[in-house]
C-alpha cells in the first residue's frame, strides 16, 4: 500500500530505503547484518522526517570569511520504545548526534496484545522539543499510543513516529487515539494475523536484533 487513504502516513519509497528494507525483511539475513540495516534505513528515513522542521539563523566563520547559515530551532529528543527501538535510534543519533534520548519500555503481553510500561524515562524538558518517536513495527499501535499518552502527560505537542513497517490496522488504531501525529514508515504491508504481526511484515524486530529469536 501506499498510505495515501491516510493524510498523516507518509510512506518513504526512496529506493535506497526500499533495497535495504527487502534485504531486513529476508529472513536468511544474519544479527549482525540486520542490526546494520536497520540503523541505516532508520537514518535515511530521518532525512524525510526532519524536512519541514524550522531552523533559525546562524553564523559561523569559514576559512575564508563570515558565512550566514542555519541550525534547528528548536531541540529534538529521540524516543525509541525498548528494546527493538535501540537499533533504529542509534542510526538516527549518528545523523542527529545533538538529540537527547529518552526511553520507554514497553512490551506486549503476548495472551492478550495489552502494552504494559515497565521502564519510562524521559527529559525534564522534553516539552519544548520535537519529538520523535521510533519503534520498528507499527502493528496493533498499542506501545506507541501507550508511549504516545506518556509523552504528551509532560505536555509535549510536537511529535512524530518513525517506524520501519506498519500495519493498516496499528494505523487506524493510532489515528482513532491521537489523530494528527505524523508516521512515517517505509511500508504499509497488508495486514495483521491473529497473533498481532504484521504480515509480510520483518518478524519480530527485537528479537533479531539481538538475536535472542
Amino acid at each position: 500500500m501506499d498510505g495515501s487513504q491516510w493524510p498523516n502516513v507518509n510512506v518513504v519509497l526512496h529506493p535506497v530505503v526500499q533495497e535495504r528494507l527487502t534485504v531486513a525483511r529476508d529472513k536468511r539475513t544474519d544479527v549482525q547484518h540486520f542490526r546494520r540495516l536497520i540503523g541505516e534505513i532508520a537514518r535515511l528515513m530521518a532525512f524525510e522526517l526532519t524536512r519541514d522542521y524550522a531552523t533559525v539563523p546562524r553564523e559561523v566563520e569559514s576559512p575564508m570569511g563570515a558565512c550566514q547559515g542555519c541550525k534547528l530551532a528548536r531541540a529534538l529528543t529521540l524516543v525509541p520504545i525498548l528494546r527493538a527501538g535501540l537499533g533504529m535510534a542509534e542510526g538516527i543519533h549518528e545523523l542527529l548526534p545533538g538529540a537527547r534520548m529518552g526511553h520507554l519500555g514497553i512490551y506486549r503481553n503476548e495472551e492478550t496484545l495489552d502494552p504494559i510500561v515497565y521502564y519510562n524515562k524521559l527529559p525534564p524538558d522534553i516539552a519544548e522539543t520535537d519529538v520523535i518517536v521510533i519503534d520498528p513495527m507499527l502493528a496493533t499501535a498499542g506501545s506507541l499510543n501507550t508511549a504516545i499518552d506518556a509523552i504528551k502527560q509532560t505536555g509535549a505537542s510536537s511529535i512524530k513516529v518513525l517506524c520501519l513497517v506498519a500495519a493498516p490496522e496499528g494505523i487506524e488504531a493510532l489515528n482513532a487515539r491521537h489523530p494528527g501525529v505524523l508516521v512515517y514508515t517505509a511500508a504499509v504491508d497488508d495486514r495483521l494475523d491473529d497473533r498481532g504481526y504484521i504480515i509480510p511484515g520483518l518478524g519480530d524486530a527485537g528479537d533479531r536484533l539481538f538475536g535472542t529469536a
